[in-house]
């Protein structure tokens, strides 16, 4: 395992999905890795020939895919209490009867501790950048935590400054703890900082306009949410007498830097000003069926898409999308768009949002996406001995409609092996799990907040003596398997 470290790297016999701008997959191919960037694809001879000394990652067998981009998750708290906040309160009981009281008893520990967690779980489904939608607390240590488990990732503290919110900062002192961030993270590591405002209505024109002008002077991009539900519109109309993002659009906010979380109550006007713009939306279909926030009667990311708009997909929280499964979200997309009928998107068009269309439209098109010279080693190698796999058939159909986000056997971030053989190389599951369990139930008795639990829990008893006759014969007991 150790030599699927060093510099260099032979993938060997794979089926190559390259995601390039002609879709071309290699069959038999080998992909030579060195210094952490894909130095070439073609013959395993000649490429065996021209690197002596690398090691070999057998994908004989395997279908091979650029890492898999998640545009929209949260890593904090949410991590530690999956799938714990009822499915049937509203947003606002959500947010101020769960989510806020966790956030006010997290700790450093917690934020690292949940975001490496978070990055575990992508890795293994085979995703290899995060883009962190914004800390409340510990930017930092959510940095650190995406580091540890060797992800790809993008961090930021979420920023507001609506008067009376918790958290709330005057602009700005919001648009210096901003920069603070982004200077803390090396700008050319694999895990950077960007500018994340809340959105929604909890920010001022003065903080929007301070954080445009700022991305720009520091060279990154921004993200704020905007819109998954009807609320953010009738908010701006009645405070400017527009929709938010034609209010945005005047104040000159909008643009290829930013990425808007979910733009998902659209108007004609707000449609028109994203294209125009370039403005990029990360789509996540799994939270707004989850949440019930209306997508099939709003919902027009298929429509930007054929439009020629930015879209990536997202997974949003574990209590929202509830899984980082950026393979699950192109699937639950696709298959939105298609039942409604105006836009449907194909396969091939859902898994490019995952990967080369996904890395473009947050600004990282040159450097992953797509399995091309040049570019990062961010490979994942799919075992399709596995049942799903049997036959293939089209691979985008494949990819997208035959979920096979289970048979992820590896994954190479950097060139770098962080799943060797199902198996994390960079952190201990099992550690992970001992920790999460321990922290999830402080955190929840630091709260005050019990576990609404839809089945009664019951310890187990000796059975009580009957009179019924066996159910399986003692000869079947031998083997009670058969």
């Amino acid at each position: 395992m150790s030599g699927l470290h060093g510099s260099s790297l032979l993938v060997t016999g794979g089926t190559v999905v390259t995601m390039a701008p002609g879709r071309e997959v290699v069959a038999d191919a080998t992909v030579a890795v060195a210094d952490g960037r894909i130095a070439a694809i073609g013959p395993h001879d000649a490429l065996r020939a021209a690197h002596p000394g690398a090691a070999e990652l057998d994908a004989r067998g395997c279908v091979v895919v650029p890492g898999l981009i998640n545009a929209h998750q949260h890593c904090t708290v949410d991590p530690l209490i999956r799938s714990v906040i009822p499915d049937d309160v509203d947003a606002q009981e959500a947010i101020f009867g769960w989510a806020v009281p966790l956030h006010a008893r997290v700790t450093g520990d917690d934020d690292e501790l949940a975001a490496t967690l978070t990055a575990a779980e992508s890795l293994m489904r085979g995703v290899t950048t995060v883009l962190e939608a914004g800390t409340v607390a510990h930017p930092e240590r959510v940095a650190a935590g995406l580091s540890a488990a060797g992800i790809r990732g993008r961090v930021g503290g979420w920023g507001w400054d609506a008067p009376g919110v918790p958290h709330s900062l005057p602009a700005a002192e919001a648009l210096a703890r901003q920069e603070e961030i982004v200077r803390s993270l090396p700008a050319d590591g694999p895990v950077t900082g960007w500018i994340t405002l809340v959105g929604h209505d909890l920010v001022s024109d003065e903080l929007f306009t301070g954080a445009a002008e700022l991305a720009e002077r520091l060279g990154t991009t921004m993200t704020w949410h905007m819109s998954p539900g009807p609320g953010d519109a009738e908010s701006y109309l009645r405070r400017t007498g527009a929709r938010p993002l034609v209010h945005l659009r005047k104040l000159g906010v909008l643009g290829p830097r930013l990425l808007l979380g979910h733009a998902v109550w659209l108007d004609d006007d707000e449609v028109e000003a994203v294209l125009a713009t370039r403005t990029a939306v990360a789509s996540c279909p799994a939270a707004y069926l989850r949440l019930g926030q209306g997508y099939t009667r709003a919902g027009r990311h298929g429509e930007l898409v054929r439009r020629g708009g930015r879209v990536a997909l997202g997974c949003d929280a574990h209590n929202a999308g509830d899984a980082p499964d950026v393979l699950r979200a192109a699937g639950l997309l696709a298959g939105l768009e298609n039942d409604r009928g105006t836009w449907p998107l194909r396969a091939d068009e859902a898994f490019a949002l995952a990967t080369c269309a996904g890395a473009e439209a947050v600004g990282l098109g040159g450097e992953i996406g797509s399995i091309e010279v040049g570019k990062a080693a961010d490979l994942v190698v799919l075992d399709t001995r596995d049942p799903a796999w049997t036959p293939v058939g089209d691979l985008a159909a494949h990819l997208v409609w035959g979920a096979p986000g289970h048979t992820v056997r590896d994954v190479l971030v950097g060139g770098k092996a962080v799943v060797r053989n199902r198996r994390l190389t960079t952190v201990d599951p099992a550690h992970l799990r001992r920790e999460a369990e321990s922290r999830s139930a402080a955190l929840l008795r630091a709260a005050g907040l019990d576990v609404p639990r839809r089945w009664p829990v019951v310890p187990a008893t000796a059975a009580e003596p009957s009179s019924r006759p066996p159910l399986v014969s003692p000869s079947d007991r031998k083997d009670p398997l058969r």
